[in-house]
């Protein structure tokens, strides 16, 4: 049996089109046995391993707005604090174990404290992903084991090398891209250019060791808060997805091999 792992990069709110994505291949039949994600790829990477289903998952967003989970941390180290989000997270991880998921996943999240890279694959969930999350400046810090821990994606917001000598086939998703421009008006989008632009820095290589990558174009020109789009990146996500599967071969041959007919 193929041993198919995927990457999910972070990116806010465009984290969503993970969602589509693994909808998409669900449908088809692919199973995974690896899973690595950072930031907003922790979180959808998390709740498929526990064996939500994407569209579900989609709609739990929906109904309840994870920013209003999310309070303000005056006089911290950031600007909002994330532990509030334990009360939301605890009724899809009730175990709060990374261990204890349906799938094996990998959690990227930088030790801000020692300034490296750190790949969780067990202990507690929840404090894990809200670490994976946290967004220097925007967010307080999150602590575990008396380290200060933020954003996977300062470091590496597409981990894929945990899956490198795991799996046989690698899919990629990325949620990033930017089109080409000539011109940008105002400060705000051209700081969100910039930072869109430092995640993807090493997207070229890292995306050399994928076997499929899935891109939905100009993703990356979302901004990262824009909840109001959260059910356009999923579908897009998902149409992008269906595409490949149609026309990519390795895709093909993969599904086929799982005993699914594509249409």
């Amino acid at each position: 049996m193929t041993k198919v792992g995927i990457v999910l990069s972070g990116g806010g709110i465009r984290g969503i089109a993970h969602l589509g994505v693994l909808k998409a291949f669900s449908n088809a039949g692919i199973k995974f046995s690896h899973i690595t994600g950072t930031s907003a790829g922790s979180i959808a990477g998390a709740l498929f391993a526990a064996g939500v289903d994407p569209e579900e998952a989609l709609n739990i967003f929906l109904k309840i707005r994870l920013l209003k989970f999310i309070r303000p941390a005056v006089g911290s180290l950031g600007l909002m604090n994330l532990e509030n989000t334990v009360n939301l997270f605890k009724e899809y991880f009730p175990d709060d174990k990374i261990e204890s998921l349906k799938i094996p996943l990998t959690i990227a999240a930088t030790n801000f404290s020692e300034g490296k890279i750190v790949y969780f694959n067990k202990g507690p969930l929840i404090k894990t992903i809200q670490a994976s999350s946290c967004i220097p400046g925007i967010f307080k810090p999150i602590m575990i084991d008396s380290q200060m821990y933020v954003d996977g994606g300062v470091l590496n917001n597409f981990p894929i090398e945990p899956l490198l000598n795991n799996c046989d086939f690698i899919i990629g998703s990325s949620c990033n891209h930017l089109r080409a421009v000539d011109k940008i008006t105002g400060i705000t989008s051209l700081m969100s250019r910039a930072g869109v632009m430092s995640i993807n820095n090493d997207m070229e290589q890292k995306a050399a060791f994928c076997n499929v990558l899935i891109e939905p174009k100009g993703m990356g020109e979302i901004n990262t808060f824009d909840t109001k789009k959260a059910e356009t990146i999923y579908w897009l996500a998902y149409e992008e997805t269906l595409k490949a599967i149609k026309n990519n071969e390795l895709l093909k041959t993969l599904i086929s091999e799982n005993g699914k007919k594509i249409d």
